[in-house]
């Protein structure tokens, strides 16, 4: 049975204010129609909301909570997006494409900024900028404000040491893990070549963590070639070996004095494991 396979994988992830859409492509409405609200009475026992329930074949839809149908036009398409955004739900990518297509941004107004950072950073310590940045990231976790250019350019080069690096991905955690992604999505697009390898690392990290491997892919594309790190190469092997993001809270959970290192080896001991047996395909 079907909720066999993923009921308790939606009952382990599920967070406060949970939902999915449910759309059933068959040919059979009625069945899809049963099946449907029992998918829906499951999910709710496990605190999952459906804001949206549809069935659809090759030329028809029909909104199985309205009664609503119509052809697949691309007037179909927009009714269905305007359900999704009165129910407060952010669209899915079209594509990878178009998912690729979000972290491209404007990188000039903090690359005009960086050799600044850079002689400050010279000038400072190490144990004050990793203090400063971890302050940063939890400032940024408390008001979800964008970083100026300027705090941008101090945190980019401050990721190269990493010592503080790690001290911001340690942080992760699946209660601020939208927090995160939020960040270095933001920041691998502002990032230049030379300081983006880090950022769209973190951002590969935090996206496998929340259970979008097509984003960690995504991530790691905006890598500079030449520029991989140890980071980039442990979110690969996790995504394409189908690691469960729990892992990395088991990890952290058993050993509080050395969070980073206990948890990337659990992390790439599960990946090497599973990869053997399961290799999906890039962008997957």
């Amino acid at each position: 049975m079907v909720w066999h396979s993923i009921g308790d994988a939606y009952g382990r992830h599920s967070r406060p204010g949970s939902s999915v859409a449910i759309v059933c492509l068959c040919a059979d409405r009625e069945n899809a129609e049963v099946v449907g609200q029992d998918f829906v009475a499951r999910l709710e026992s496990i605190g999952i909301d459906t804001h949206v329930l549809m069935w659809a074949d090759d030329t028809r839809w029909a909104d199985l909570d309205t009664g609503d149908m119509g052809l697949r036009t691309d007037a179909a398409r927009e009714h269905v997006a305007s359900m999704s955004v009165l129910a407060g739900r952010p669209q899915p990518a079209a594509s990878r494409d178009s998912l690729a297509a979000t972290l491209v941004g404007d990188p000039e107004p903090v690359a005009a900024l960086l050799p600044a950072a850079e002689e400050a950073a010279a000038a400072s310590t190490p144990r004050a900028e990793g203090r400063w940045a971890l302050g940063r990231l939890k400032q940024f976790h408390h008001d979800g404000h964008r970083l100026s250019d300027g705090d941008s350019a101090r945190l980019l080069v401050a990721l190269d040491s990493t010592p503080i690096r790690d001290s911001l991905w340690d942080d992760m955690s699946p209660s601020n893990v939208t927090s995160h992604v939020a960040l270095w999505t933001d920041l691998t697009k502002r990032a230049p070549d030379d300081v983006r390898a880090e950022p769209a690392s973190l951002l590969g990290f935090a996206s496998w963590l929340s259970g979008s491997g097509a984003m960690a892919w995504c991530a790691l594309d905006q890598i500079p070639e030449g520029k991989q790190t140890n980071l980039a190469g442990l979110v690969a092997s996790a995504v394409q070996g189908g690691v469960n993001p729990r892992v990395w809270e088991t990890a952290k959970a058993k050993d509080t004095a050395r969070e980073v290192d206990s948890a990337t080896d659990l992390v790439a001991r599960r990946a090497t494991a599973q990869s053997a047996t399961t290799r999906p395909a890039h962008g997957i």
